[in-house]
């Protein structure tokens, strides 16, 4: 069976964390090493500095030294896409535009947070912030950390109207939602699962892949899962998916990038700790991580 129509940004986007040396500051040749690793690794495009890249702690400036380093060191081997998004409007299409000087492929933009908008609201954000610039948009909808759900009726006014936001990261978790979405937008808009848990139901559904956590540990193998569901082998890759399922679930025993950081450091690709208010892991954690990373077959 032939796979379907391959979406823009591909099928196997992980959300990059952001490495830190010992004093927390930006580590940019780790950041570098890491983009690498990553499209070795079957990768099929890359965020920086997302949710699982600690986006509430590292400042614009940061964030743009970020972006220069991953797209240099990626080289125009797979997409390259900043995370530009913010609660304040006129801030992020400012930031857009910095960004975009720096030869990214596109942007992620999430669901404002904390101001609590209207549904109108939202729509008027992204709409202002697609009328800025050329670039391709993804919207990010993920009401555990917003507050606020955008709901299907305006993500589909968005396909419609833009022509330049073309996907969304939905982390919802409303299977219903999602489907109404995917079963209304535009042919050529492309439905992300926010959660590596949920990518098969949502593939399922119609939805092209992962904006993935676990896919900066063990992207091969979530690489395989993507590609087996869009070849509609499903007993493979719930086969697939169910080997992977404890890990997937296990990375987010506490708040995210916490574990993920500890996940690569176990793996021998330490990339440091977190920036306050986030914690680094504790003992008890990483070991449980450990021995679900080796259950799985992700470490010796």
């Amino acid at each position: 069976m032939q796979f379907k129509k391959e979406p823009r940004f591909g099928r196997l986007i992980p959300a990059m964390v952001t490495p830190f040396n010992r004093d927390l500051e930006l580590d940019l040749d780790r950041a570098q090493e890491l983009a690498d690793r990553l499209v070795r690794g079957g990768v099929d495009s890359i965020i920086v500095n997302g949710t699982t890249g600690e986006s509430p702690t590292v400042f614009y400036p940061q964030k743009l030294e970020l972006f220069r380093a991953v797209v240099r060191a990626v080289n125009g081997r797979v997409p390259v896409i900043a995370n530009v998004g913010d609660n304040c409007t006129a801030d992020t299409v400012y930031f857009a535009q910095d960004a975009a000087k720096l030869g990214v492929d596109g942007f992620m933009c999430v669901v404002p947070y904390y101001n609590k908008p209207p549904q109108e609201g939202l729509y008027r954000h992204f709409k202002t912030i697609a009328d800025s610039t050329d670039m391709p948009i993804i919207l990010y909808n993920i009401p555990g950390r917003c507050s606020i759900n955008m709901e299907g009726e305006t993500t589909l006014r968005l396909a419609h109207n833009c022509d330049n936001i073309v996907a969304i990261k939905e982390a919802s978790g409303n299977m219903e939602q999602i489907k109404f979405i995917i079963d209304n937008a535009p042919a050529d808009f492309a439905v992300y699962s926010g959660d590596d848990s949920a990518t098969l139901d949502i593939m399922r559904l119609g939805g092209v892949g992962v904006i993935s956590t676990i896919g900066n540990v063990a992207p091969e193998r979530m690489k395989e899962i993507v590609d087996l569901a869009a070849r509609e082998e499903w007993d493979a890759a719930e086969a697939a998916n169910e080997a992977l399922l404890p890990l997937m679930n296990g990375l987010f025993e506490t708040s995210n990038p916490i574990l993920v950081k500890e996940a690569l450091s176990l793996v021998g690709f330490p990339v440091g700790g977190v920036r306050l208010p986030l914690v680094d892991a504790t003992p008890e954690q990483s070991k449980r991580l450990a021995a679900i990373m080796r259950e799985v077959g992700v470490l010796d």
